[in-house]
């Protein structure tokens, strides 16, 4: 463990101004306020603190962040107040304490939840300040270090998962490569002993057999540059063993079938001879196609700056070279730290890349609903396999590989995402689900009445599309749930044996328990609440035989104005549309389900005494939109019929949404088609017209 004056000459060493006084008083803090405590190490617990603040000694930082580091852990487990962090070491201190400070742990908590509130705390703290997640970084690399101390295996496997999904991708976000590996390779040893065992065994014999082939390439690569004026300072290594079993992983091959284990780095004095250096190294070895990224003229979002390329050295032996100047290599070690070292203005960082990341993470924050959404939308904002396309200005837009138009969209902003209805890639008109490839040029196609569809987030893959259309749809939910149980609400007056008293509405609540009318409501249309509860509830003792037993409803409640996929399912088991009798089918927790009146589910359903289920009528609204019919069309074994099936389709202004070959022999093949019409006229219109083509044996609704 450092010592006090070990920490203090460290920070002084690079930082002549900083407040020694504030860093004694610190350290004499931490050290008091954790007292006897131990670590599962054995060692004192202030040892942890302490070297936390080492750790970001490395990274040059202020005397603040140091400070931080030092008390990070003393409002979570020790008596110490945010009260005397405050009056002891100032108002900056005590914030970016409190930004670390875990959230005490509570039983009645997931996992999951446990994990999401941490990192919800997290990003809001490091929105305000970016040095709160230096110093979470520091904490999580210490931990970490000496995770080995702990004795139950289940423990340190969640803290290592943990570590994997959350803080090492973290690190990578900001640029900080090199406690991103060092976390990462921590966490491979605990998640996945053997592979890591092997590995590493595996590039032991590698360094024995090899002798000192890294060396001898290195001193090849520094020869070859400096014979033509490019003097550079050249440094190889073995991948570290997670990054190696993730190609493994990833390529389905063998450790020995991986030939790119070793690589380089070359640090030159500009940039103009990082573009020297890639020429004679290509000129000298055959380039790998397709392993060579300029990240200079294109830097990385978290602003990393390198040429990479890969090589067929000696022995068709793959070589990795990253080629890089002496500010870009302080960028790729410390990432966003490098700009928030003591002598940065610190209201001034980060940079406008960075903020727009953060403002991303916060509004993910803001729209998730669950635990687990916001996890997943989170880490799919940190992960980093990106491609990159550009605004029809010009401008530059990063994108997970896989993104589609609509990612593109809510990237430049989320208004634009949410009207969007098209777009073009490179001039021509695609689908919103069409991926986008690296280099594409896309214009967003909107408009002002279009808002977010459910289908959407069947191709949307970024964080923050996901999050902007979740919010939406629960927006829409609610509304639509509140229109639906006051329909039904209204439907429930109209059969009580007479008027309601003033304040009735009131008592019931507090008779069922619940705060508020919108909760109410929400139960009637959930069915968390049957008819003859409400009755009850509103008028003690009515809710007899007579009423529970009565039709239950005096009148349709239409659909009109409600969205399908939201409020109410249309069955899919006999597909009902416009025109088509229907009856609702209310379950427990569920959206209405909608079926045709003769539906031999309903049929089944009647005859079950096991199911919840409530029967409403319901109508069609006169300005409800079309649905999906399936139909079964048997077509002769002839050229040409299919197409002939699709015209006839097409002329009646009907769309194919699904075709499937059900039966197929010598004379007649039959297939299920599920179109999207307007309403029950318009599919018998159609049906007539494919009975009135040679090529249509028979065409009837499935």
């Amino acid at each position: 463990m450092l010592r006090q004056y070990e920490l203090i000459d460290r920070v002084l060493a690079y930082d002549p101004e900083a407040d020694e006084a504030l860093l004694n008083r610190a350290y004499v803090f931490s050290v008091n306020a954790h007292g006897t405590q131990k670590r599962a190490s054995g060692d004192p617990y202030f040892s942890h603190p302490i070297e936390v603040a080492g750790i970001l000694t490395e990274l040059h930082l202020d005397d603040e962040t140091i400070a931080t580091a030092i008390l990070h852990d003393t409002v979570e487990d020790t008596v110490a107040t945010p009260d005397q962090i405050q009056h002891l070491f100032g108002d900056n201190v005590a914030r970016l304490v409190d930004g670390v400070t875990k959230l005490s742990k509570i039983e009645a908590q997931t996992e999951n939840e446990r994990a999401a509130e941490n990192l919800r705390k997290f990003l809001l703290a490091m929105s305000g300040d970016i040095r709160v997640l230096l110093v979470k970084l520091a904490d999580r690399l210490h931990n970490m270090r000496t995770l080995h101390h702990i004795s139950k295996p289940e423990k340190r496997r969640r803290i290592a998962k943990e570590t994997m999904d959350i803080y090492a991708p973290l690190a990578e976000r900001i640029g900080m490569y090199e406690f991103m590996k060092e976390m990462q390779t921590l966490a491979f040893q605990q998640l996945e002993p053997e592979a890591y065992e092997s590995i590493t065994r595996r590039l032991d014999q590698l360094k024995s057999g090899g002798g000192d082939r890294i060396t001898k390439i290195g001193a090849g690569l520094k020869t070859l540059l400096a014979r033509h004026g490019v003097q550079a300072e050249i440094s190889g290594r073995e991948k570290h063993p997670y990054s190696i079993w993730r190609k493994m992983q990833e390529r389905h091959i063998s450790f020995e079938q991986l030939s790119d284990i070793m690589a380089f780095r070359a640090i030159v004095p500009t940039v103009e001879d990082c573009y020297a250096a890639l020429g004679q190294i290509h000129r000298r070895w055959p380039a790998v196609p397709g392993r060579f990224k300029d990240y200079i003229s294109t830097p990385k979002r978290n602003g990393y700056r390198s040429l990479h390329t890969t090589v067929m050295h000696a022995e068709n032996q793959r070589v990795e070279i990253q080629i890089r100047t002496e500010d870009m290599h302080a960028q790729a070690e410390y990432g966003l730290a490098a700009h928030w070292a003591y002598k940065q203005d610190l209201k001034v960082r980060p940079e406008t890349q960075q903020q727009n990341w953060i403002a991303d993470l916060v509004e993910i924050l803001e729209n998730a609903a669950t635990p687990e959404e916001l996890l997943e939308h989170t880490r799919m904002a940190m992960y980093q396999d990106r491609i990159f396309a550009f605004t029809p200005k010009g401008e530059l837009i990063q994108l997970p590989k896989g993104a589609t138009p609509i990612d593109f969209a809510y990237a430049v902003h989320t208004d634009l995402g949410d009207q969007a209805v098209g777009a073009k890639i490179n001039g021509r008109v695609v689908p919103l689900r069409t991926e986008i490839q690296n280099g594409d040029q896309v214009q967003v196609l909107r408009s002002k009445a279009q808002t977010p569809q459910p289908n959407w987030l069947g191709f949307a893959i970024t964080g923050k599309a996901l999050a902007a259309i979740r919010r939406h749809l629960r927006q829409v939910e609610r509304e639509q749930i509140m229109t639906l149980g006051r329909k039904l609400y209204d439907d429930i007056l109209a059969r009580l044996p007479a008027p309601l008293a003033a304040g009735a509405l009131e008592e019931a609540l507090k008779r069922l328990k619940l705060a508020d009318d919108v909760q109410f409501l929400t139960a009637i249309a959930r069915r968390k609440l049957t008819d003859a509860e409400v009755i009850e509830a509103l008028m003690p003792g009515s809710a007899g035989a007579e009423v529970a037993e009565a039709p239950p409803q005096s009148s349709a409640i239409s659909i009109e104005g409600l969205a399908p996929g939201v409020a109410y399912e249309l069955a899919t088991c006999c597909h009902p549309v416009p025109g088509d009798r229907i009856v609702g089918l209310r379950r427990p927790d569920a959206s209405i389900e909608v079926h045709s009146i003769d539906c031999r589910t309903l049929a089944e359903l009647a005859e079950r005494t096991d199911e919840e289920t409530d029967w409403i009528d319901v109508q069609w609204g006169d300005a409800t939109e079309g649905a999906v019919a399936r139909i079964t069309v048997e077509v002769r074994n002839a050229p040409g019929a299919l197409g002939v099936i699709a015209t006839i389709i097409g002329q009646h202004k009907a769309n194919i949404i699904n075709l499937r070959l059900d039966n197929r022999d010598t004379g007649i093949h039959t297939n299920t088609i599920d179109v999207e019409v307007h309403d029950a006229h318009q599919l018998m219109r159609l049906l007539a017209g494919l009975r009135a083509v040679e090529a249509v044996a028979g065409a009837e609704r499935a």
